[in-house]
C-alpha cells in the first residue's frame, strides 16, 4: 500500500539485498559484483589486447587461439587466488580491529563510553540522547564494538565480503569476458578484425551492465569501458606490428 507523501516505491536497479522503507538498497558488502565486474573486465580487456597483439604480429590462428586460451587460464587463476589473498587480509585486518576494540572497551570502558556520545553528538543528538543512547548500546558488548568500528574506520565487522565468493566470481566472470575475442578463431574464423569487434560489443555490454547496476548512465559506462580496451589493445597492437613474428616462424 501506497501512503500519501511517502518516500518514492520506485525499486533500486540491483533489487537485492537490504529492504527499506520505499526502497531497496543493493548488497554491497558481499563482494561478489565487485569481483565479478573487474573480473569480467579485466579478462575482457586481457585478451582483447593479447589476440590484437599476437595477431598483428602476424601470427597465425592457431597461435592466436593457443596465446588466447592460455592467457585466459593463467588469467583466470591469477585473478581468483588475488581476489581470495586480498579479500581474506581485508577480513583479517577488520578481526585484528575487533580485538583491539574489546581491549580498548575492557581498559578503558568510560573513554570508550564517552567517544560515543560524542560521535553521537556530532551526527545532531542532543547531548541527554546521545549519552542515553550510548549507555544502551554499551550493555551490549558485541553491538558496541561493531557500532564503535563503524564510526571509527567505516567497516562493519559483521558484514565482510567472502573470500570464496570473490575468488569464485571473479574466474567464471574472467574467463567468460576472455573467451570472447576468442570466439570468430573458435568457429574457424581467422579473422583479428571480427575478434576484435566481438571483444568491443563484449566490453560495451559490460561497462553498460556495471553502469545499469549502479545506477549511472548506461552509455556513459560503456563507452568507458570501451575506451579502456581501445587504448590497451591499441598499445599491444602496435607492439606486436613492430616486432612481428620472426623469418620462419
Amino acid at each position: 500500500m501506497t501512503i500519501p507523501g511517502s518516500p518514492d516505491q520506485t525499486p533500486h536497479p540491483a533489487d537485492v539485498g537490504v529492504e527499506e522503507v520505499g526502497h531497496t538498497h543493493a548488497n554491497v558488502a558481499g563482494g561478489r559484483l565487485r569481483a565479478a565486474t573487474f573480473g569480467a573486465m579485466d579478462g575482457l580487456v586481457t585478451n582483447i589486447s593479447l589476440v590484437a597483439g599476437v595477431g598483428a604480429s602476424g601470427a597465425s590462428g592457431h597461435t592466436i587461439v593457443l596465446s588466447g586460451v592460455a592467457g585466459l587460464v593463467a588469467g583466470a587463476f591469477s585473478m581468483a587466488l588475488g581476489e581470495f589473498a586480498s579479500v581474506s587480509t581485508q577480513n583479517e585486518q577488520v578481526d585484528a580491529e575487533v580485538l583491539v576494540e574489546r581491549r580498548e572497551m575492557r581498559k578503558h570502558p568510560r573513554e570508550e563510553l564517552h567517544e560515543l556520545v560524542e560521535a553521537f553528538i556530532d551526527m545532531g543528538m542532543s547531548e541527554q540522547t546521545a549519552t542515553a543512547a550510548a549507555a544502551e548500546i554499551h550493555q551490549d558488548t558485541d553491538k558496541a564494538v561493531s557500532l564503535h568500528l563503524t564510526q571509527e574506520l567505516g567497516v562493519d565487522p559483521d558484514e565482510k565480503p567472502s573470500p570464496k565468493v570473490a575468488a569464485v566470481s571473479s574466474f567464471v566472470m574472467f574467463s567468460i569476458g576472455a573467451v570472447l575475442p576468442l570466439i570468430p578463431y573458435l568457429l574457424g574464423f581467422e579473422s583479428l578484425t571480427a575478434g576484435l569487434l566481438v571483444g568491443a560489443v563484449g566490453l560495451i555490454l559490460v561497462g553498460g551492465l556495471a553502469a545499469r547496476i549502479t545506477g549511472r548512465p548506461i552509455w556513459k559506462g560503456a563507452l568507458r569501458q570501451l575506451l579502456f580496451g581501445v587504448l590497451a589493445a591499441g598499445a599491444t597492437y602496435l607492439v606486436g606490428f613492430a616486432i612481428g613474428v620472426p623469418a620462419g616462424g
